[in-house]
């Protein structure tokens, strides 16, 4: 594939995307996503109020919440949907950046959406940036990987809403970004530019907080390889870690000051909130009658289906036959990605900054299904948009899986490079699919 073939596909990709995640922004009704009233009432308060919230007794309220999903989010019911605010322990960067739109569009929901779906629209930049930067030459990998992230169901209608995953997704991908290219030393990124970027996950989101690992172990990664002496690998991570913890520290003092002891995330604070949230004990001994085989039966289920889509407040699954395709393809695309690690004699064939880079993305899926799981141990969250910060990664698989595929039956031929996209778009007209027939009829 040349170059300029490349650049179309990405410029077409990139358009679908938009047009999808506007479509799910305008299609979806209001407040039917995960949370988004919570994270809509986050920026109201700063761009009416001009303060960060501060998380107490009250937003949570399990009754009122219930009827509200209950209902449809009924407009009768609406009268005090600005007092649910169970999300003002978050970090402050994605509500600070949406205040300005808020207070322009006048609050008004749909513009927010946009503005979220604009962030996602670098995410799905910064998949396929991050996958030819650690895999140079090997482009419809690249592109394939970045349709993936783009038109993945689940994850346009979380895009399309008010919700910091989006900013959250696009610090994860300009990271890994950049430690992939200072793996290759790049010199336009230094270790103060992946310490700069670990302090804005710190202030973004909890979840991505594996972002400053990351950002270590890519310059434990390069010492290895060029064999640095101990004092430029101690230059090197002083870069790194000093600007992140500078950035994250201001957060974590201002909620030391407000929240006190040691809770310096809010999380402490947000659990004691959350009273009547149902915990994961409490689920195995009251609903499933102690059977720790059936937890993780249903959170496998559970996790599995709604990664690819169920929609709303997980309230609007896809159809069982559907599932058990999507089952099938993924098993497919296992299948696929071991194929192509078998004819391209990977990891072997890379050169030391491309085996790094794969060091680094198994890593990430690993921190962020071992922090899904941790969590799940205390809390009833069968969600698969948890596992969205390593979303990369797993695109990663998923061009690898259709490549393999393609070379089975293409051959090496240029036609190989063109049927993982075809799978690609294929992807994108089920999205549509899922939008026009199950989402928003049942919601």
């Amino acid at each position: 594939m040349t170059r300029r073939a490349e650049g179309t596909v990405l410029v077409v990709i990139l358009a679908a995307y938009l047009a999808l995640a506007g479509l799910y922004a305008v299609r979806t009704p209001d407040w039917q996503a995960p949370d988004e009233p919570a994270h809509y009432n986050y920026v109201r308060q700063i761009a009416d109020e001009g303060r960060l919230p501060v998380i107490a007794p009250g937003d949570w309220q399990q009754e009122y919440q219930e009827r509200l999903k209950a209902s449809g989010f009924d407009a009768a019911l609406l009268d005090r949907l600005d007092t649910v605010q169970y999300e003002d322990h978050q970090p402050p960067l994605y509500y600070l950046l949406l205040a300005p739109v808020y207070a322009v569009a006048g609050g008004d929901l749909l513009a927010l959406r946009l503005a979220s779906a604009l962030l996602g629209l670098g995410a799905v930049i910064g998949a396929w940036a991050v996958i030819r930067a650690a895999l140079p030459g090997r482009r419809s990998l690249a592109l394939a990987g970045a349709g993936f992230v783009a038109f993945l169901p689940q994850h346009l209608s979380i895009l399309a809403s008010v919700n910091n995953d989006a900013l959250a997704e696009l610090v994860v991908a300009l990271t890994l970004w950049a430690a992939v290219a200072y793996l290759r030393g790049a010199r336009r990124v230094r270790p103060l530019t992946l310490g700069a970027l670990a302090g804005m996950a710190l202030i973004t989101k909890t979840t991505i907080y594996f972002l400053a690992g990351i950002v270590v172990l890519a310059v434990l990664l390069r010492w290895r390889r060029e064999r640095w002496s101990p004092h430029t690998a101690a230059a090197h991570l002083a870069a790194a870690i000093l600007p992140a913890l500078l950035i994250g520290g201001v957060w974590w003092a201002r909620n030391l000051d407000t929240y006190g002891g040691t809770d310096f995330t809010g999380l402490d604070r947000h659990d004691a909130v959350t009273v009547g949230q149902l915990r994961t004990d409490e689920y195995i001994e009251n609903t499933l009658g102690g059977s720790e085989r059936q937890y993780v039966e249903n959170l496998l289920t559970t996790t599995f289906h709604s990664f690819w889509g169920q929609f709303g407040w997980m309230a609007v699954p896809l159809p069982g036959t559907v599932y058990r395709a999507l089952w099938v393809i993924t098993l497919g695309l296992l299948v696929g990605a071991a194929i192509y690690a078998w004819r391209e004699r990977l990891p072997r064939a890379l050169d030391g900054p491309g085996r790094d880079a794969l060091i680094v993305f198994v890593v990430v899926f690993i921190l962020v299904s071992a922090a899904f799981v941790l969590y799940n141990r205390s809390f009833v969250q069968f969600q698969g948009r948890y596992l969205y910060p390593a979303l990369i990664p797993l695109a990663l698989g998923v061009g690898a899986g259709l490549r393999g595929w393609a070379e089975v039956v293409a051959g090496r031929r240029a036609l190989a490079d063109w049927l993982p996209l075809v799978a690609i778009g294929a992807l994108a007209l089920f999205a549509l699919y899922a939008l026009e027939t199950y989402l928003v009829p049942n919601l």
